[in-house]
C-alpha cells in the first residue's frame, strides 16, 4: 500500500504561466465579498485593541452559541501554524511531547515550529492521515521513564491533510484512550468547515467541543482573508492564555480585523455554506474522475481529493491547471491533489473534467 508522501507546498509560478484554474489549495482567493463589505463599512469605527473590541466579543459569543457551551474560551489569531504553536505550547511542560500522524501539518509543514518551542513530536505512520487508539497506546507504552520525553498531547486534524475525516465513534474512542492515559486531545481545524459539511460527517461543533480539550476553527481556508478561532474547552488552559498569545507575537493590536470576519462567518450559516460549496464541487470532480475509470489514493469526501492518473496525463494537465503531484504510485502513475475552495466555480470543474476526457 502506498504511504502518504507530502510534496513541496509552494511551486514557483511565473507570469508566463497561464492557468485556466488553480486547484493548488483552498486559499488562492481573497475573502468572501460579505466580509470585505463589512470590513469597509466598519473601517472608521474606533475600537479597543488587542482583541478586546466589540467585534471579537461578538464573534466569541456567536461561536459559543454555535458550540452550545458558554464556558469555552475563544481567542483569535492570524494563521494555523500560529494557532498550533500557541495551543500546544500552552498545554505542554518542557519535557512533554506531542503524538501525531507523520503526515500531520505540525510534522510536515510548519518548519519545525513545534520543535522550536522545545517539544518533540512522536509520529505514527498512517495510510489515511488518521490516528487510532492503538497508535496512541503504542507511543505511550514506548515511553516508560524520565530518560525519555513524556507524551502528553494527541494532535489530530479534522479534516486530515489527505482529506479524510474522523467519524464520531472514532473521535470518541480517541478521547477515551486520552483520558485513560492522562493525555490532552487537541484538534487542528484548519478545514473543520469542510469536515463538518462532508457527506460522511456525523458530528457538529458541539460534539467536537465535548470530546477534545482544545481546537481551532479555520477561517483562512474557509472564506476569510486570514484568521483562526482557538477554542479552549478544558478550563485548565484558559487562565493566562493571552500571555501565550502575546509571547508568540499573535496578540494583534488591530484584532478587530479578525473579529469582524468571524462575526460574518457565524452570525448566520455562512461558515457552513462556504464549506458545503467546496465539498459539492470536490464531489463533482470525484464522480467525474471515477466515471473516467480512475482510482483514488484515499477515500475523501471533503474538499481535497487525490486521484491516481497516468504520468503522461498529469504532464498535459499541468500545462493549464495548477495542482500538486502528491505521491508516486508506480513507474507510470502518480496521485495528484485537487483542492476546491469557497470561491471555486462549477465551470472550472467542468473544464477540468472535459480536458481530462480529451486527454484520456
Amino acid at each position: 500500500m502506498v504511504r502518504i508522501q507530502v510534496p513541496q507546498r509552494c511551486p514557483r509560478i511565473t507570469k508566463s504561466m497561464q492557468y485556466k484554474y488553480l486547484f493548488f489549495n483552498d486559499y488562492s482567493e481573497g475573502a468572501h465579498p460579505r466580509i470585505l463589505e463589512t470590513l469597509n463599512r466598519t473601517n472608521s469605527v474606533q475600537e479597543l485593541g488587542y482583541g478586546e473590541d466589540s467585534f471579537c466579543t461578538e464573534a466569541a459569543r456567536l461561536i459559543k452559541d454555535k458550540i452550545g457551551n458558554q464556558d469555552v474560551g475563544v481567542y483569535f489569531v492570524s494563521g494555523g501554524t500560529q494557532a498550533n504553536i500557541i495551543a500546544l505550547a500552552s498545554m505542554l511542560k518542557a519535557y512533554e511531547s506531542v503524538i501525531s500522524a507523520t503526515s500531520a501539518h505540525i510534522n510536515m509543514h510548519e518548519a519545525g515550529a513545534i520543535e522550536a518551542t522545545g517539544h518533540k513530536i512522536n509520529t505514527v505512520k498512517t495510510t489515511d492521515g488518521k490516528l487510532t487508539p492503538e497508535n496512541i497506546q503504542e507511543i505511550v507504552s514506548e515511553h516508560t521513564d524520565e530518560h525519555m520525553v513524556k507524551p502528553r498531547v494527541v494532535f489530530i486534524s479534522q479534516s486530515t491533510e489527505v482529506g479524510t475525516i474522523y467519524k464520531k465513534s472514532e473521535l470518541e474512542q480517541i478521547s477515551r484512550v486520552c483520558k485513560e492515559y492522562g493525555l490532552y486531545l487537541y484538534l487542528d481545524g484548519a478545514r473543520l468547515g469542510s469536515a463538518l459539511t462532508s457527506s460522511d460527517a456525523d458530528m457538529e461543533l458541539s460534539d467536537i467541543a465535548k470530546l477534545v480539550d482544545m481546537f481551532y476553527i479555520g477561517g483562512t481556508k474557509n472564506g476569510t482573508l486570514l484568521g483562526e478561532a482557538i477554542v479552549i474547552v478544558n478550563q485548565t488552559f484558559k487562565e493566562n492564555f493571552r500571555y501565550h498569545i502575546k509571547q508568540r507575537g499573535a496578540l494583534l493590536s488591530k484584532g478587530r480585523l479578525l473579529g469582524i470576519q468571524f462575526v460574518e462567518l457565524f452570525r448566520d450559516n455562512l461558515f457552513f455554506e462556504l464549506a458545503l460549496h467546496e465539498n459539492v464541487l470536490a464531489e463533482k470532480l470525484s464522480k467525474g474522475l471515477a466515471a473516467c475509470g480512475y482510482n483514488f489514493l484515499v477515500n475523501s469526501t471533503t474538499n481535497q481529493i487525490f486521484p491516481i492518473l497516468p504520468n503522461s496525463a498529469i504532464e498535459k494537465l499541468k500545462i493549464e491547471y495548477g495542482f500538486y503531484v502528491w505521491a508516486t504510485i508506480d513507474a507510470t502513475h502518480s496521485a495528484i491533489r485537487l483542492a476546491t475552495s469557497w470561491a471555486t466555480k462549477e465551470e472550472a470543474v467542468d473544464a477540468f473534467l472535459d480536458d481530462l476526457k480529451e486527454i484520456s
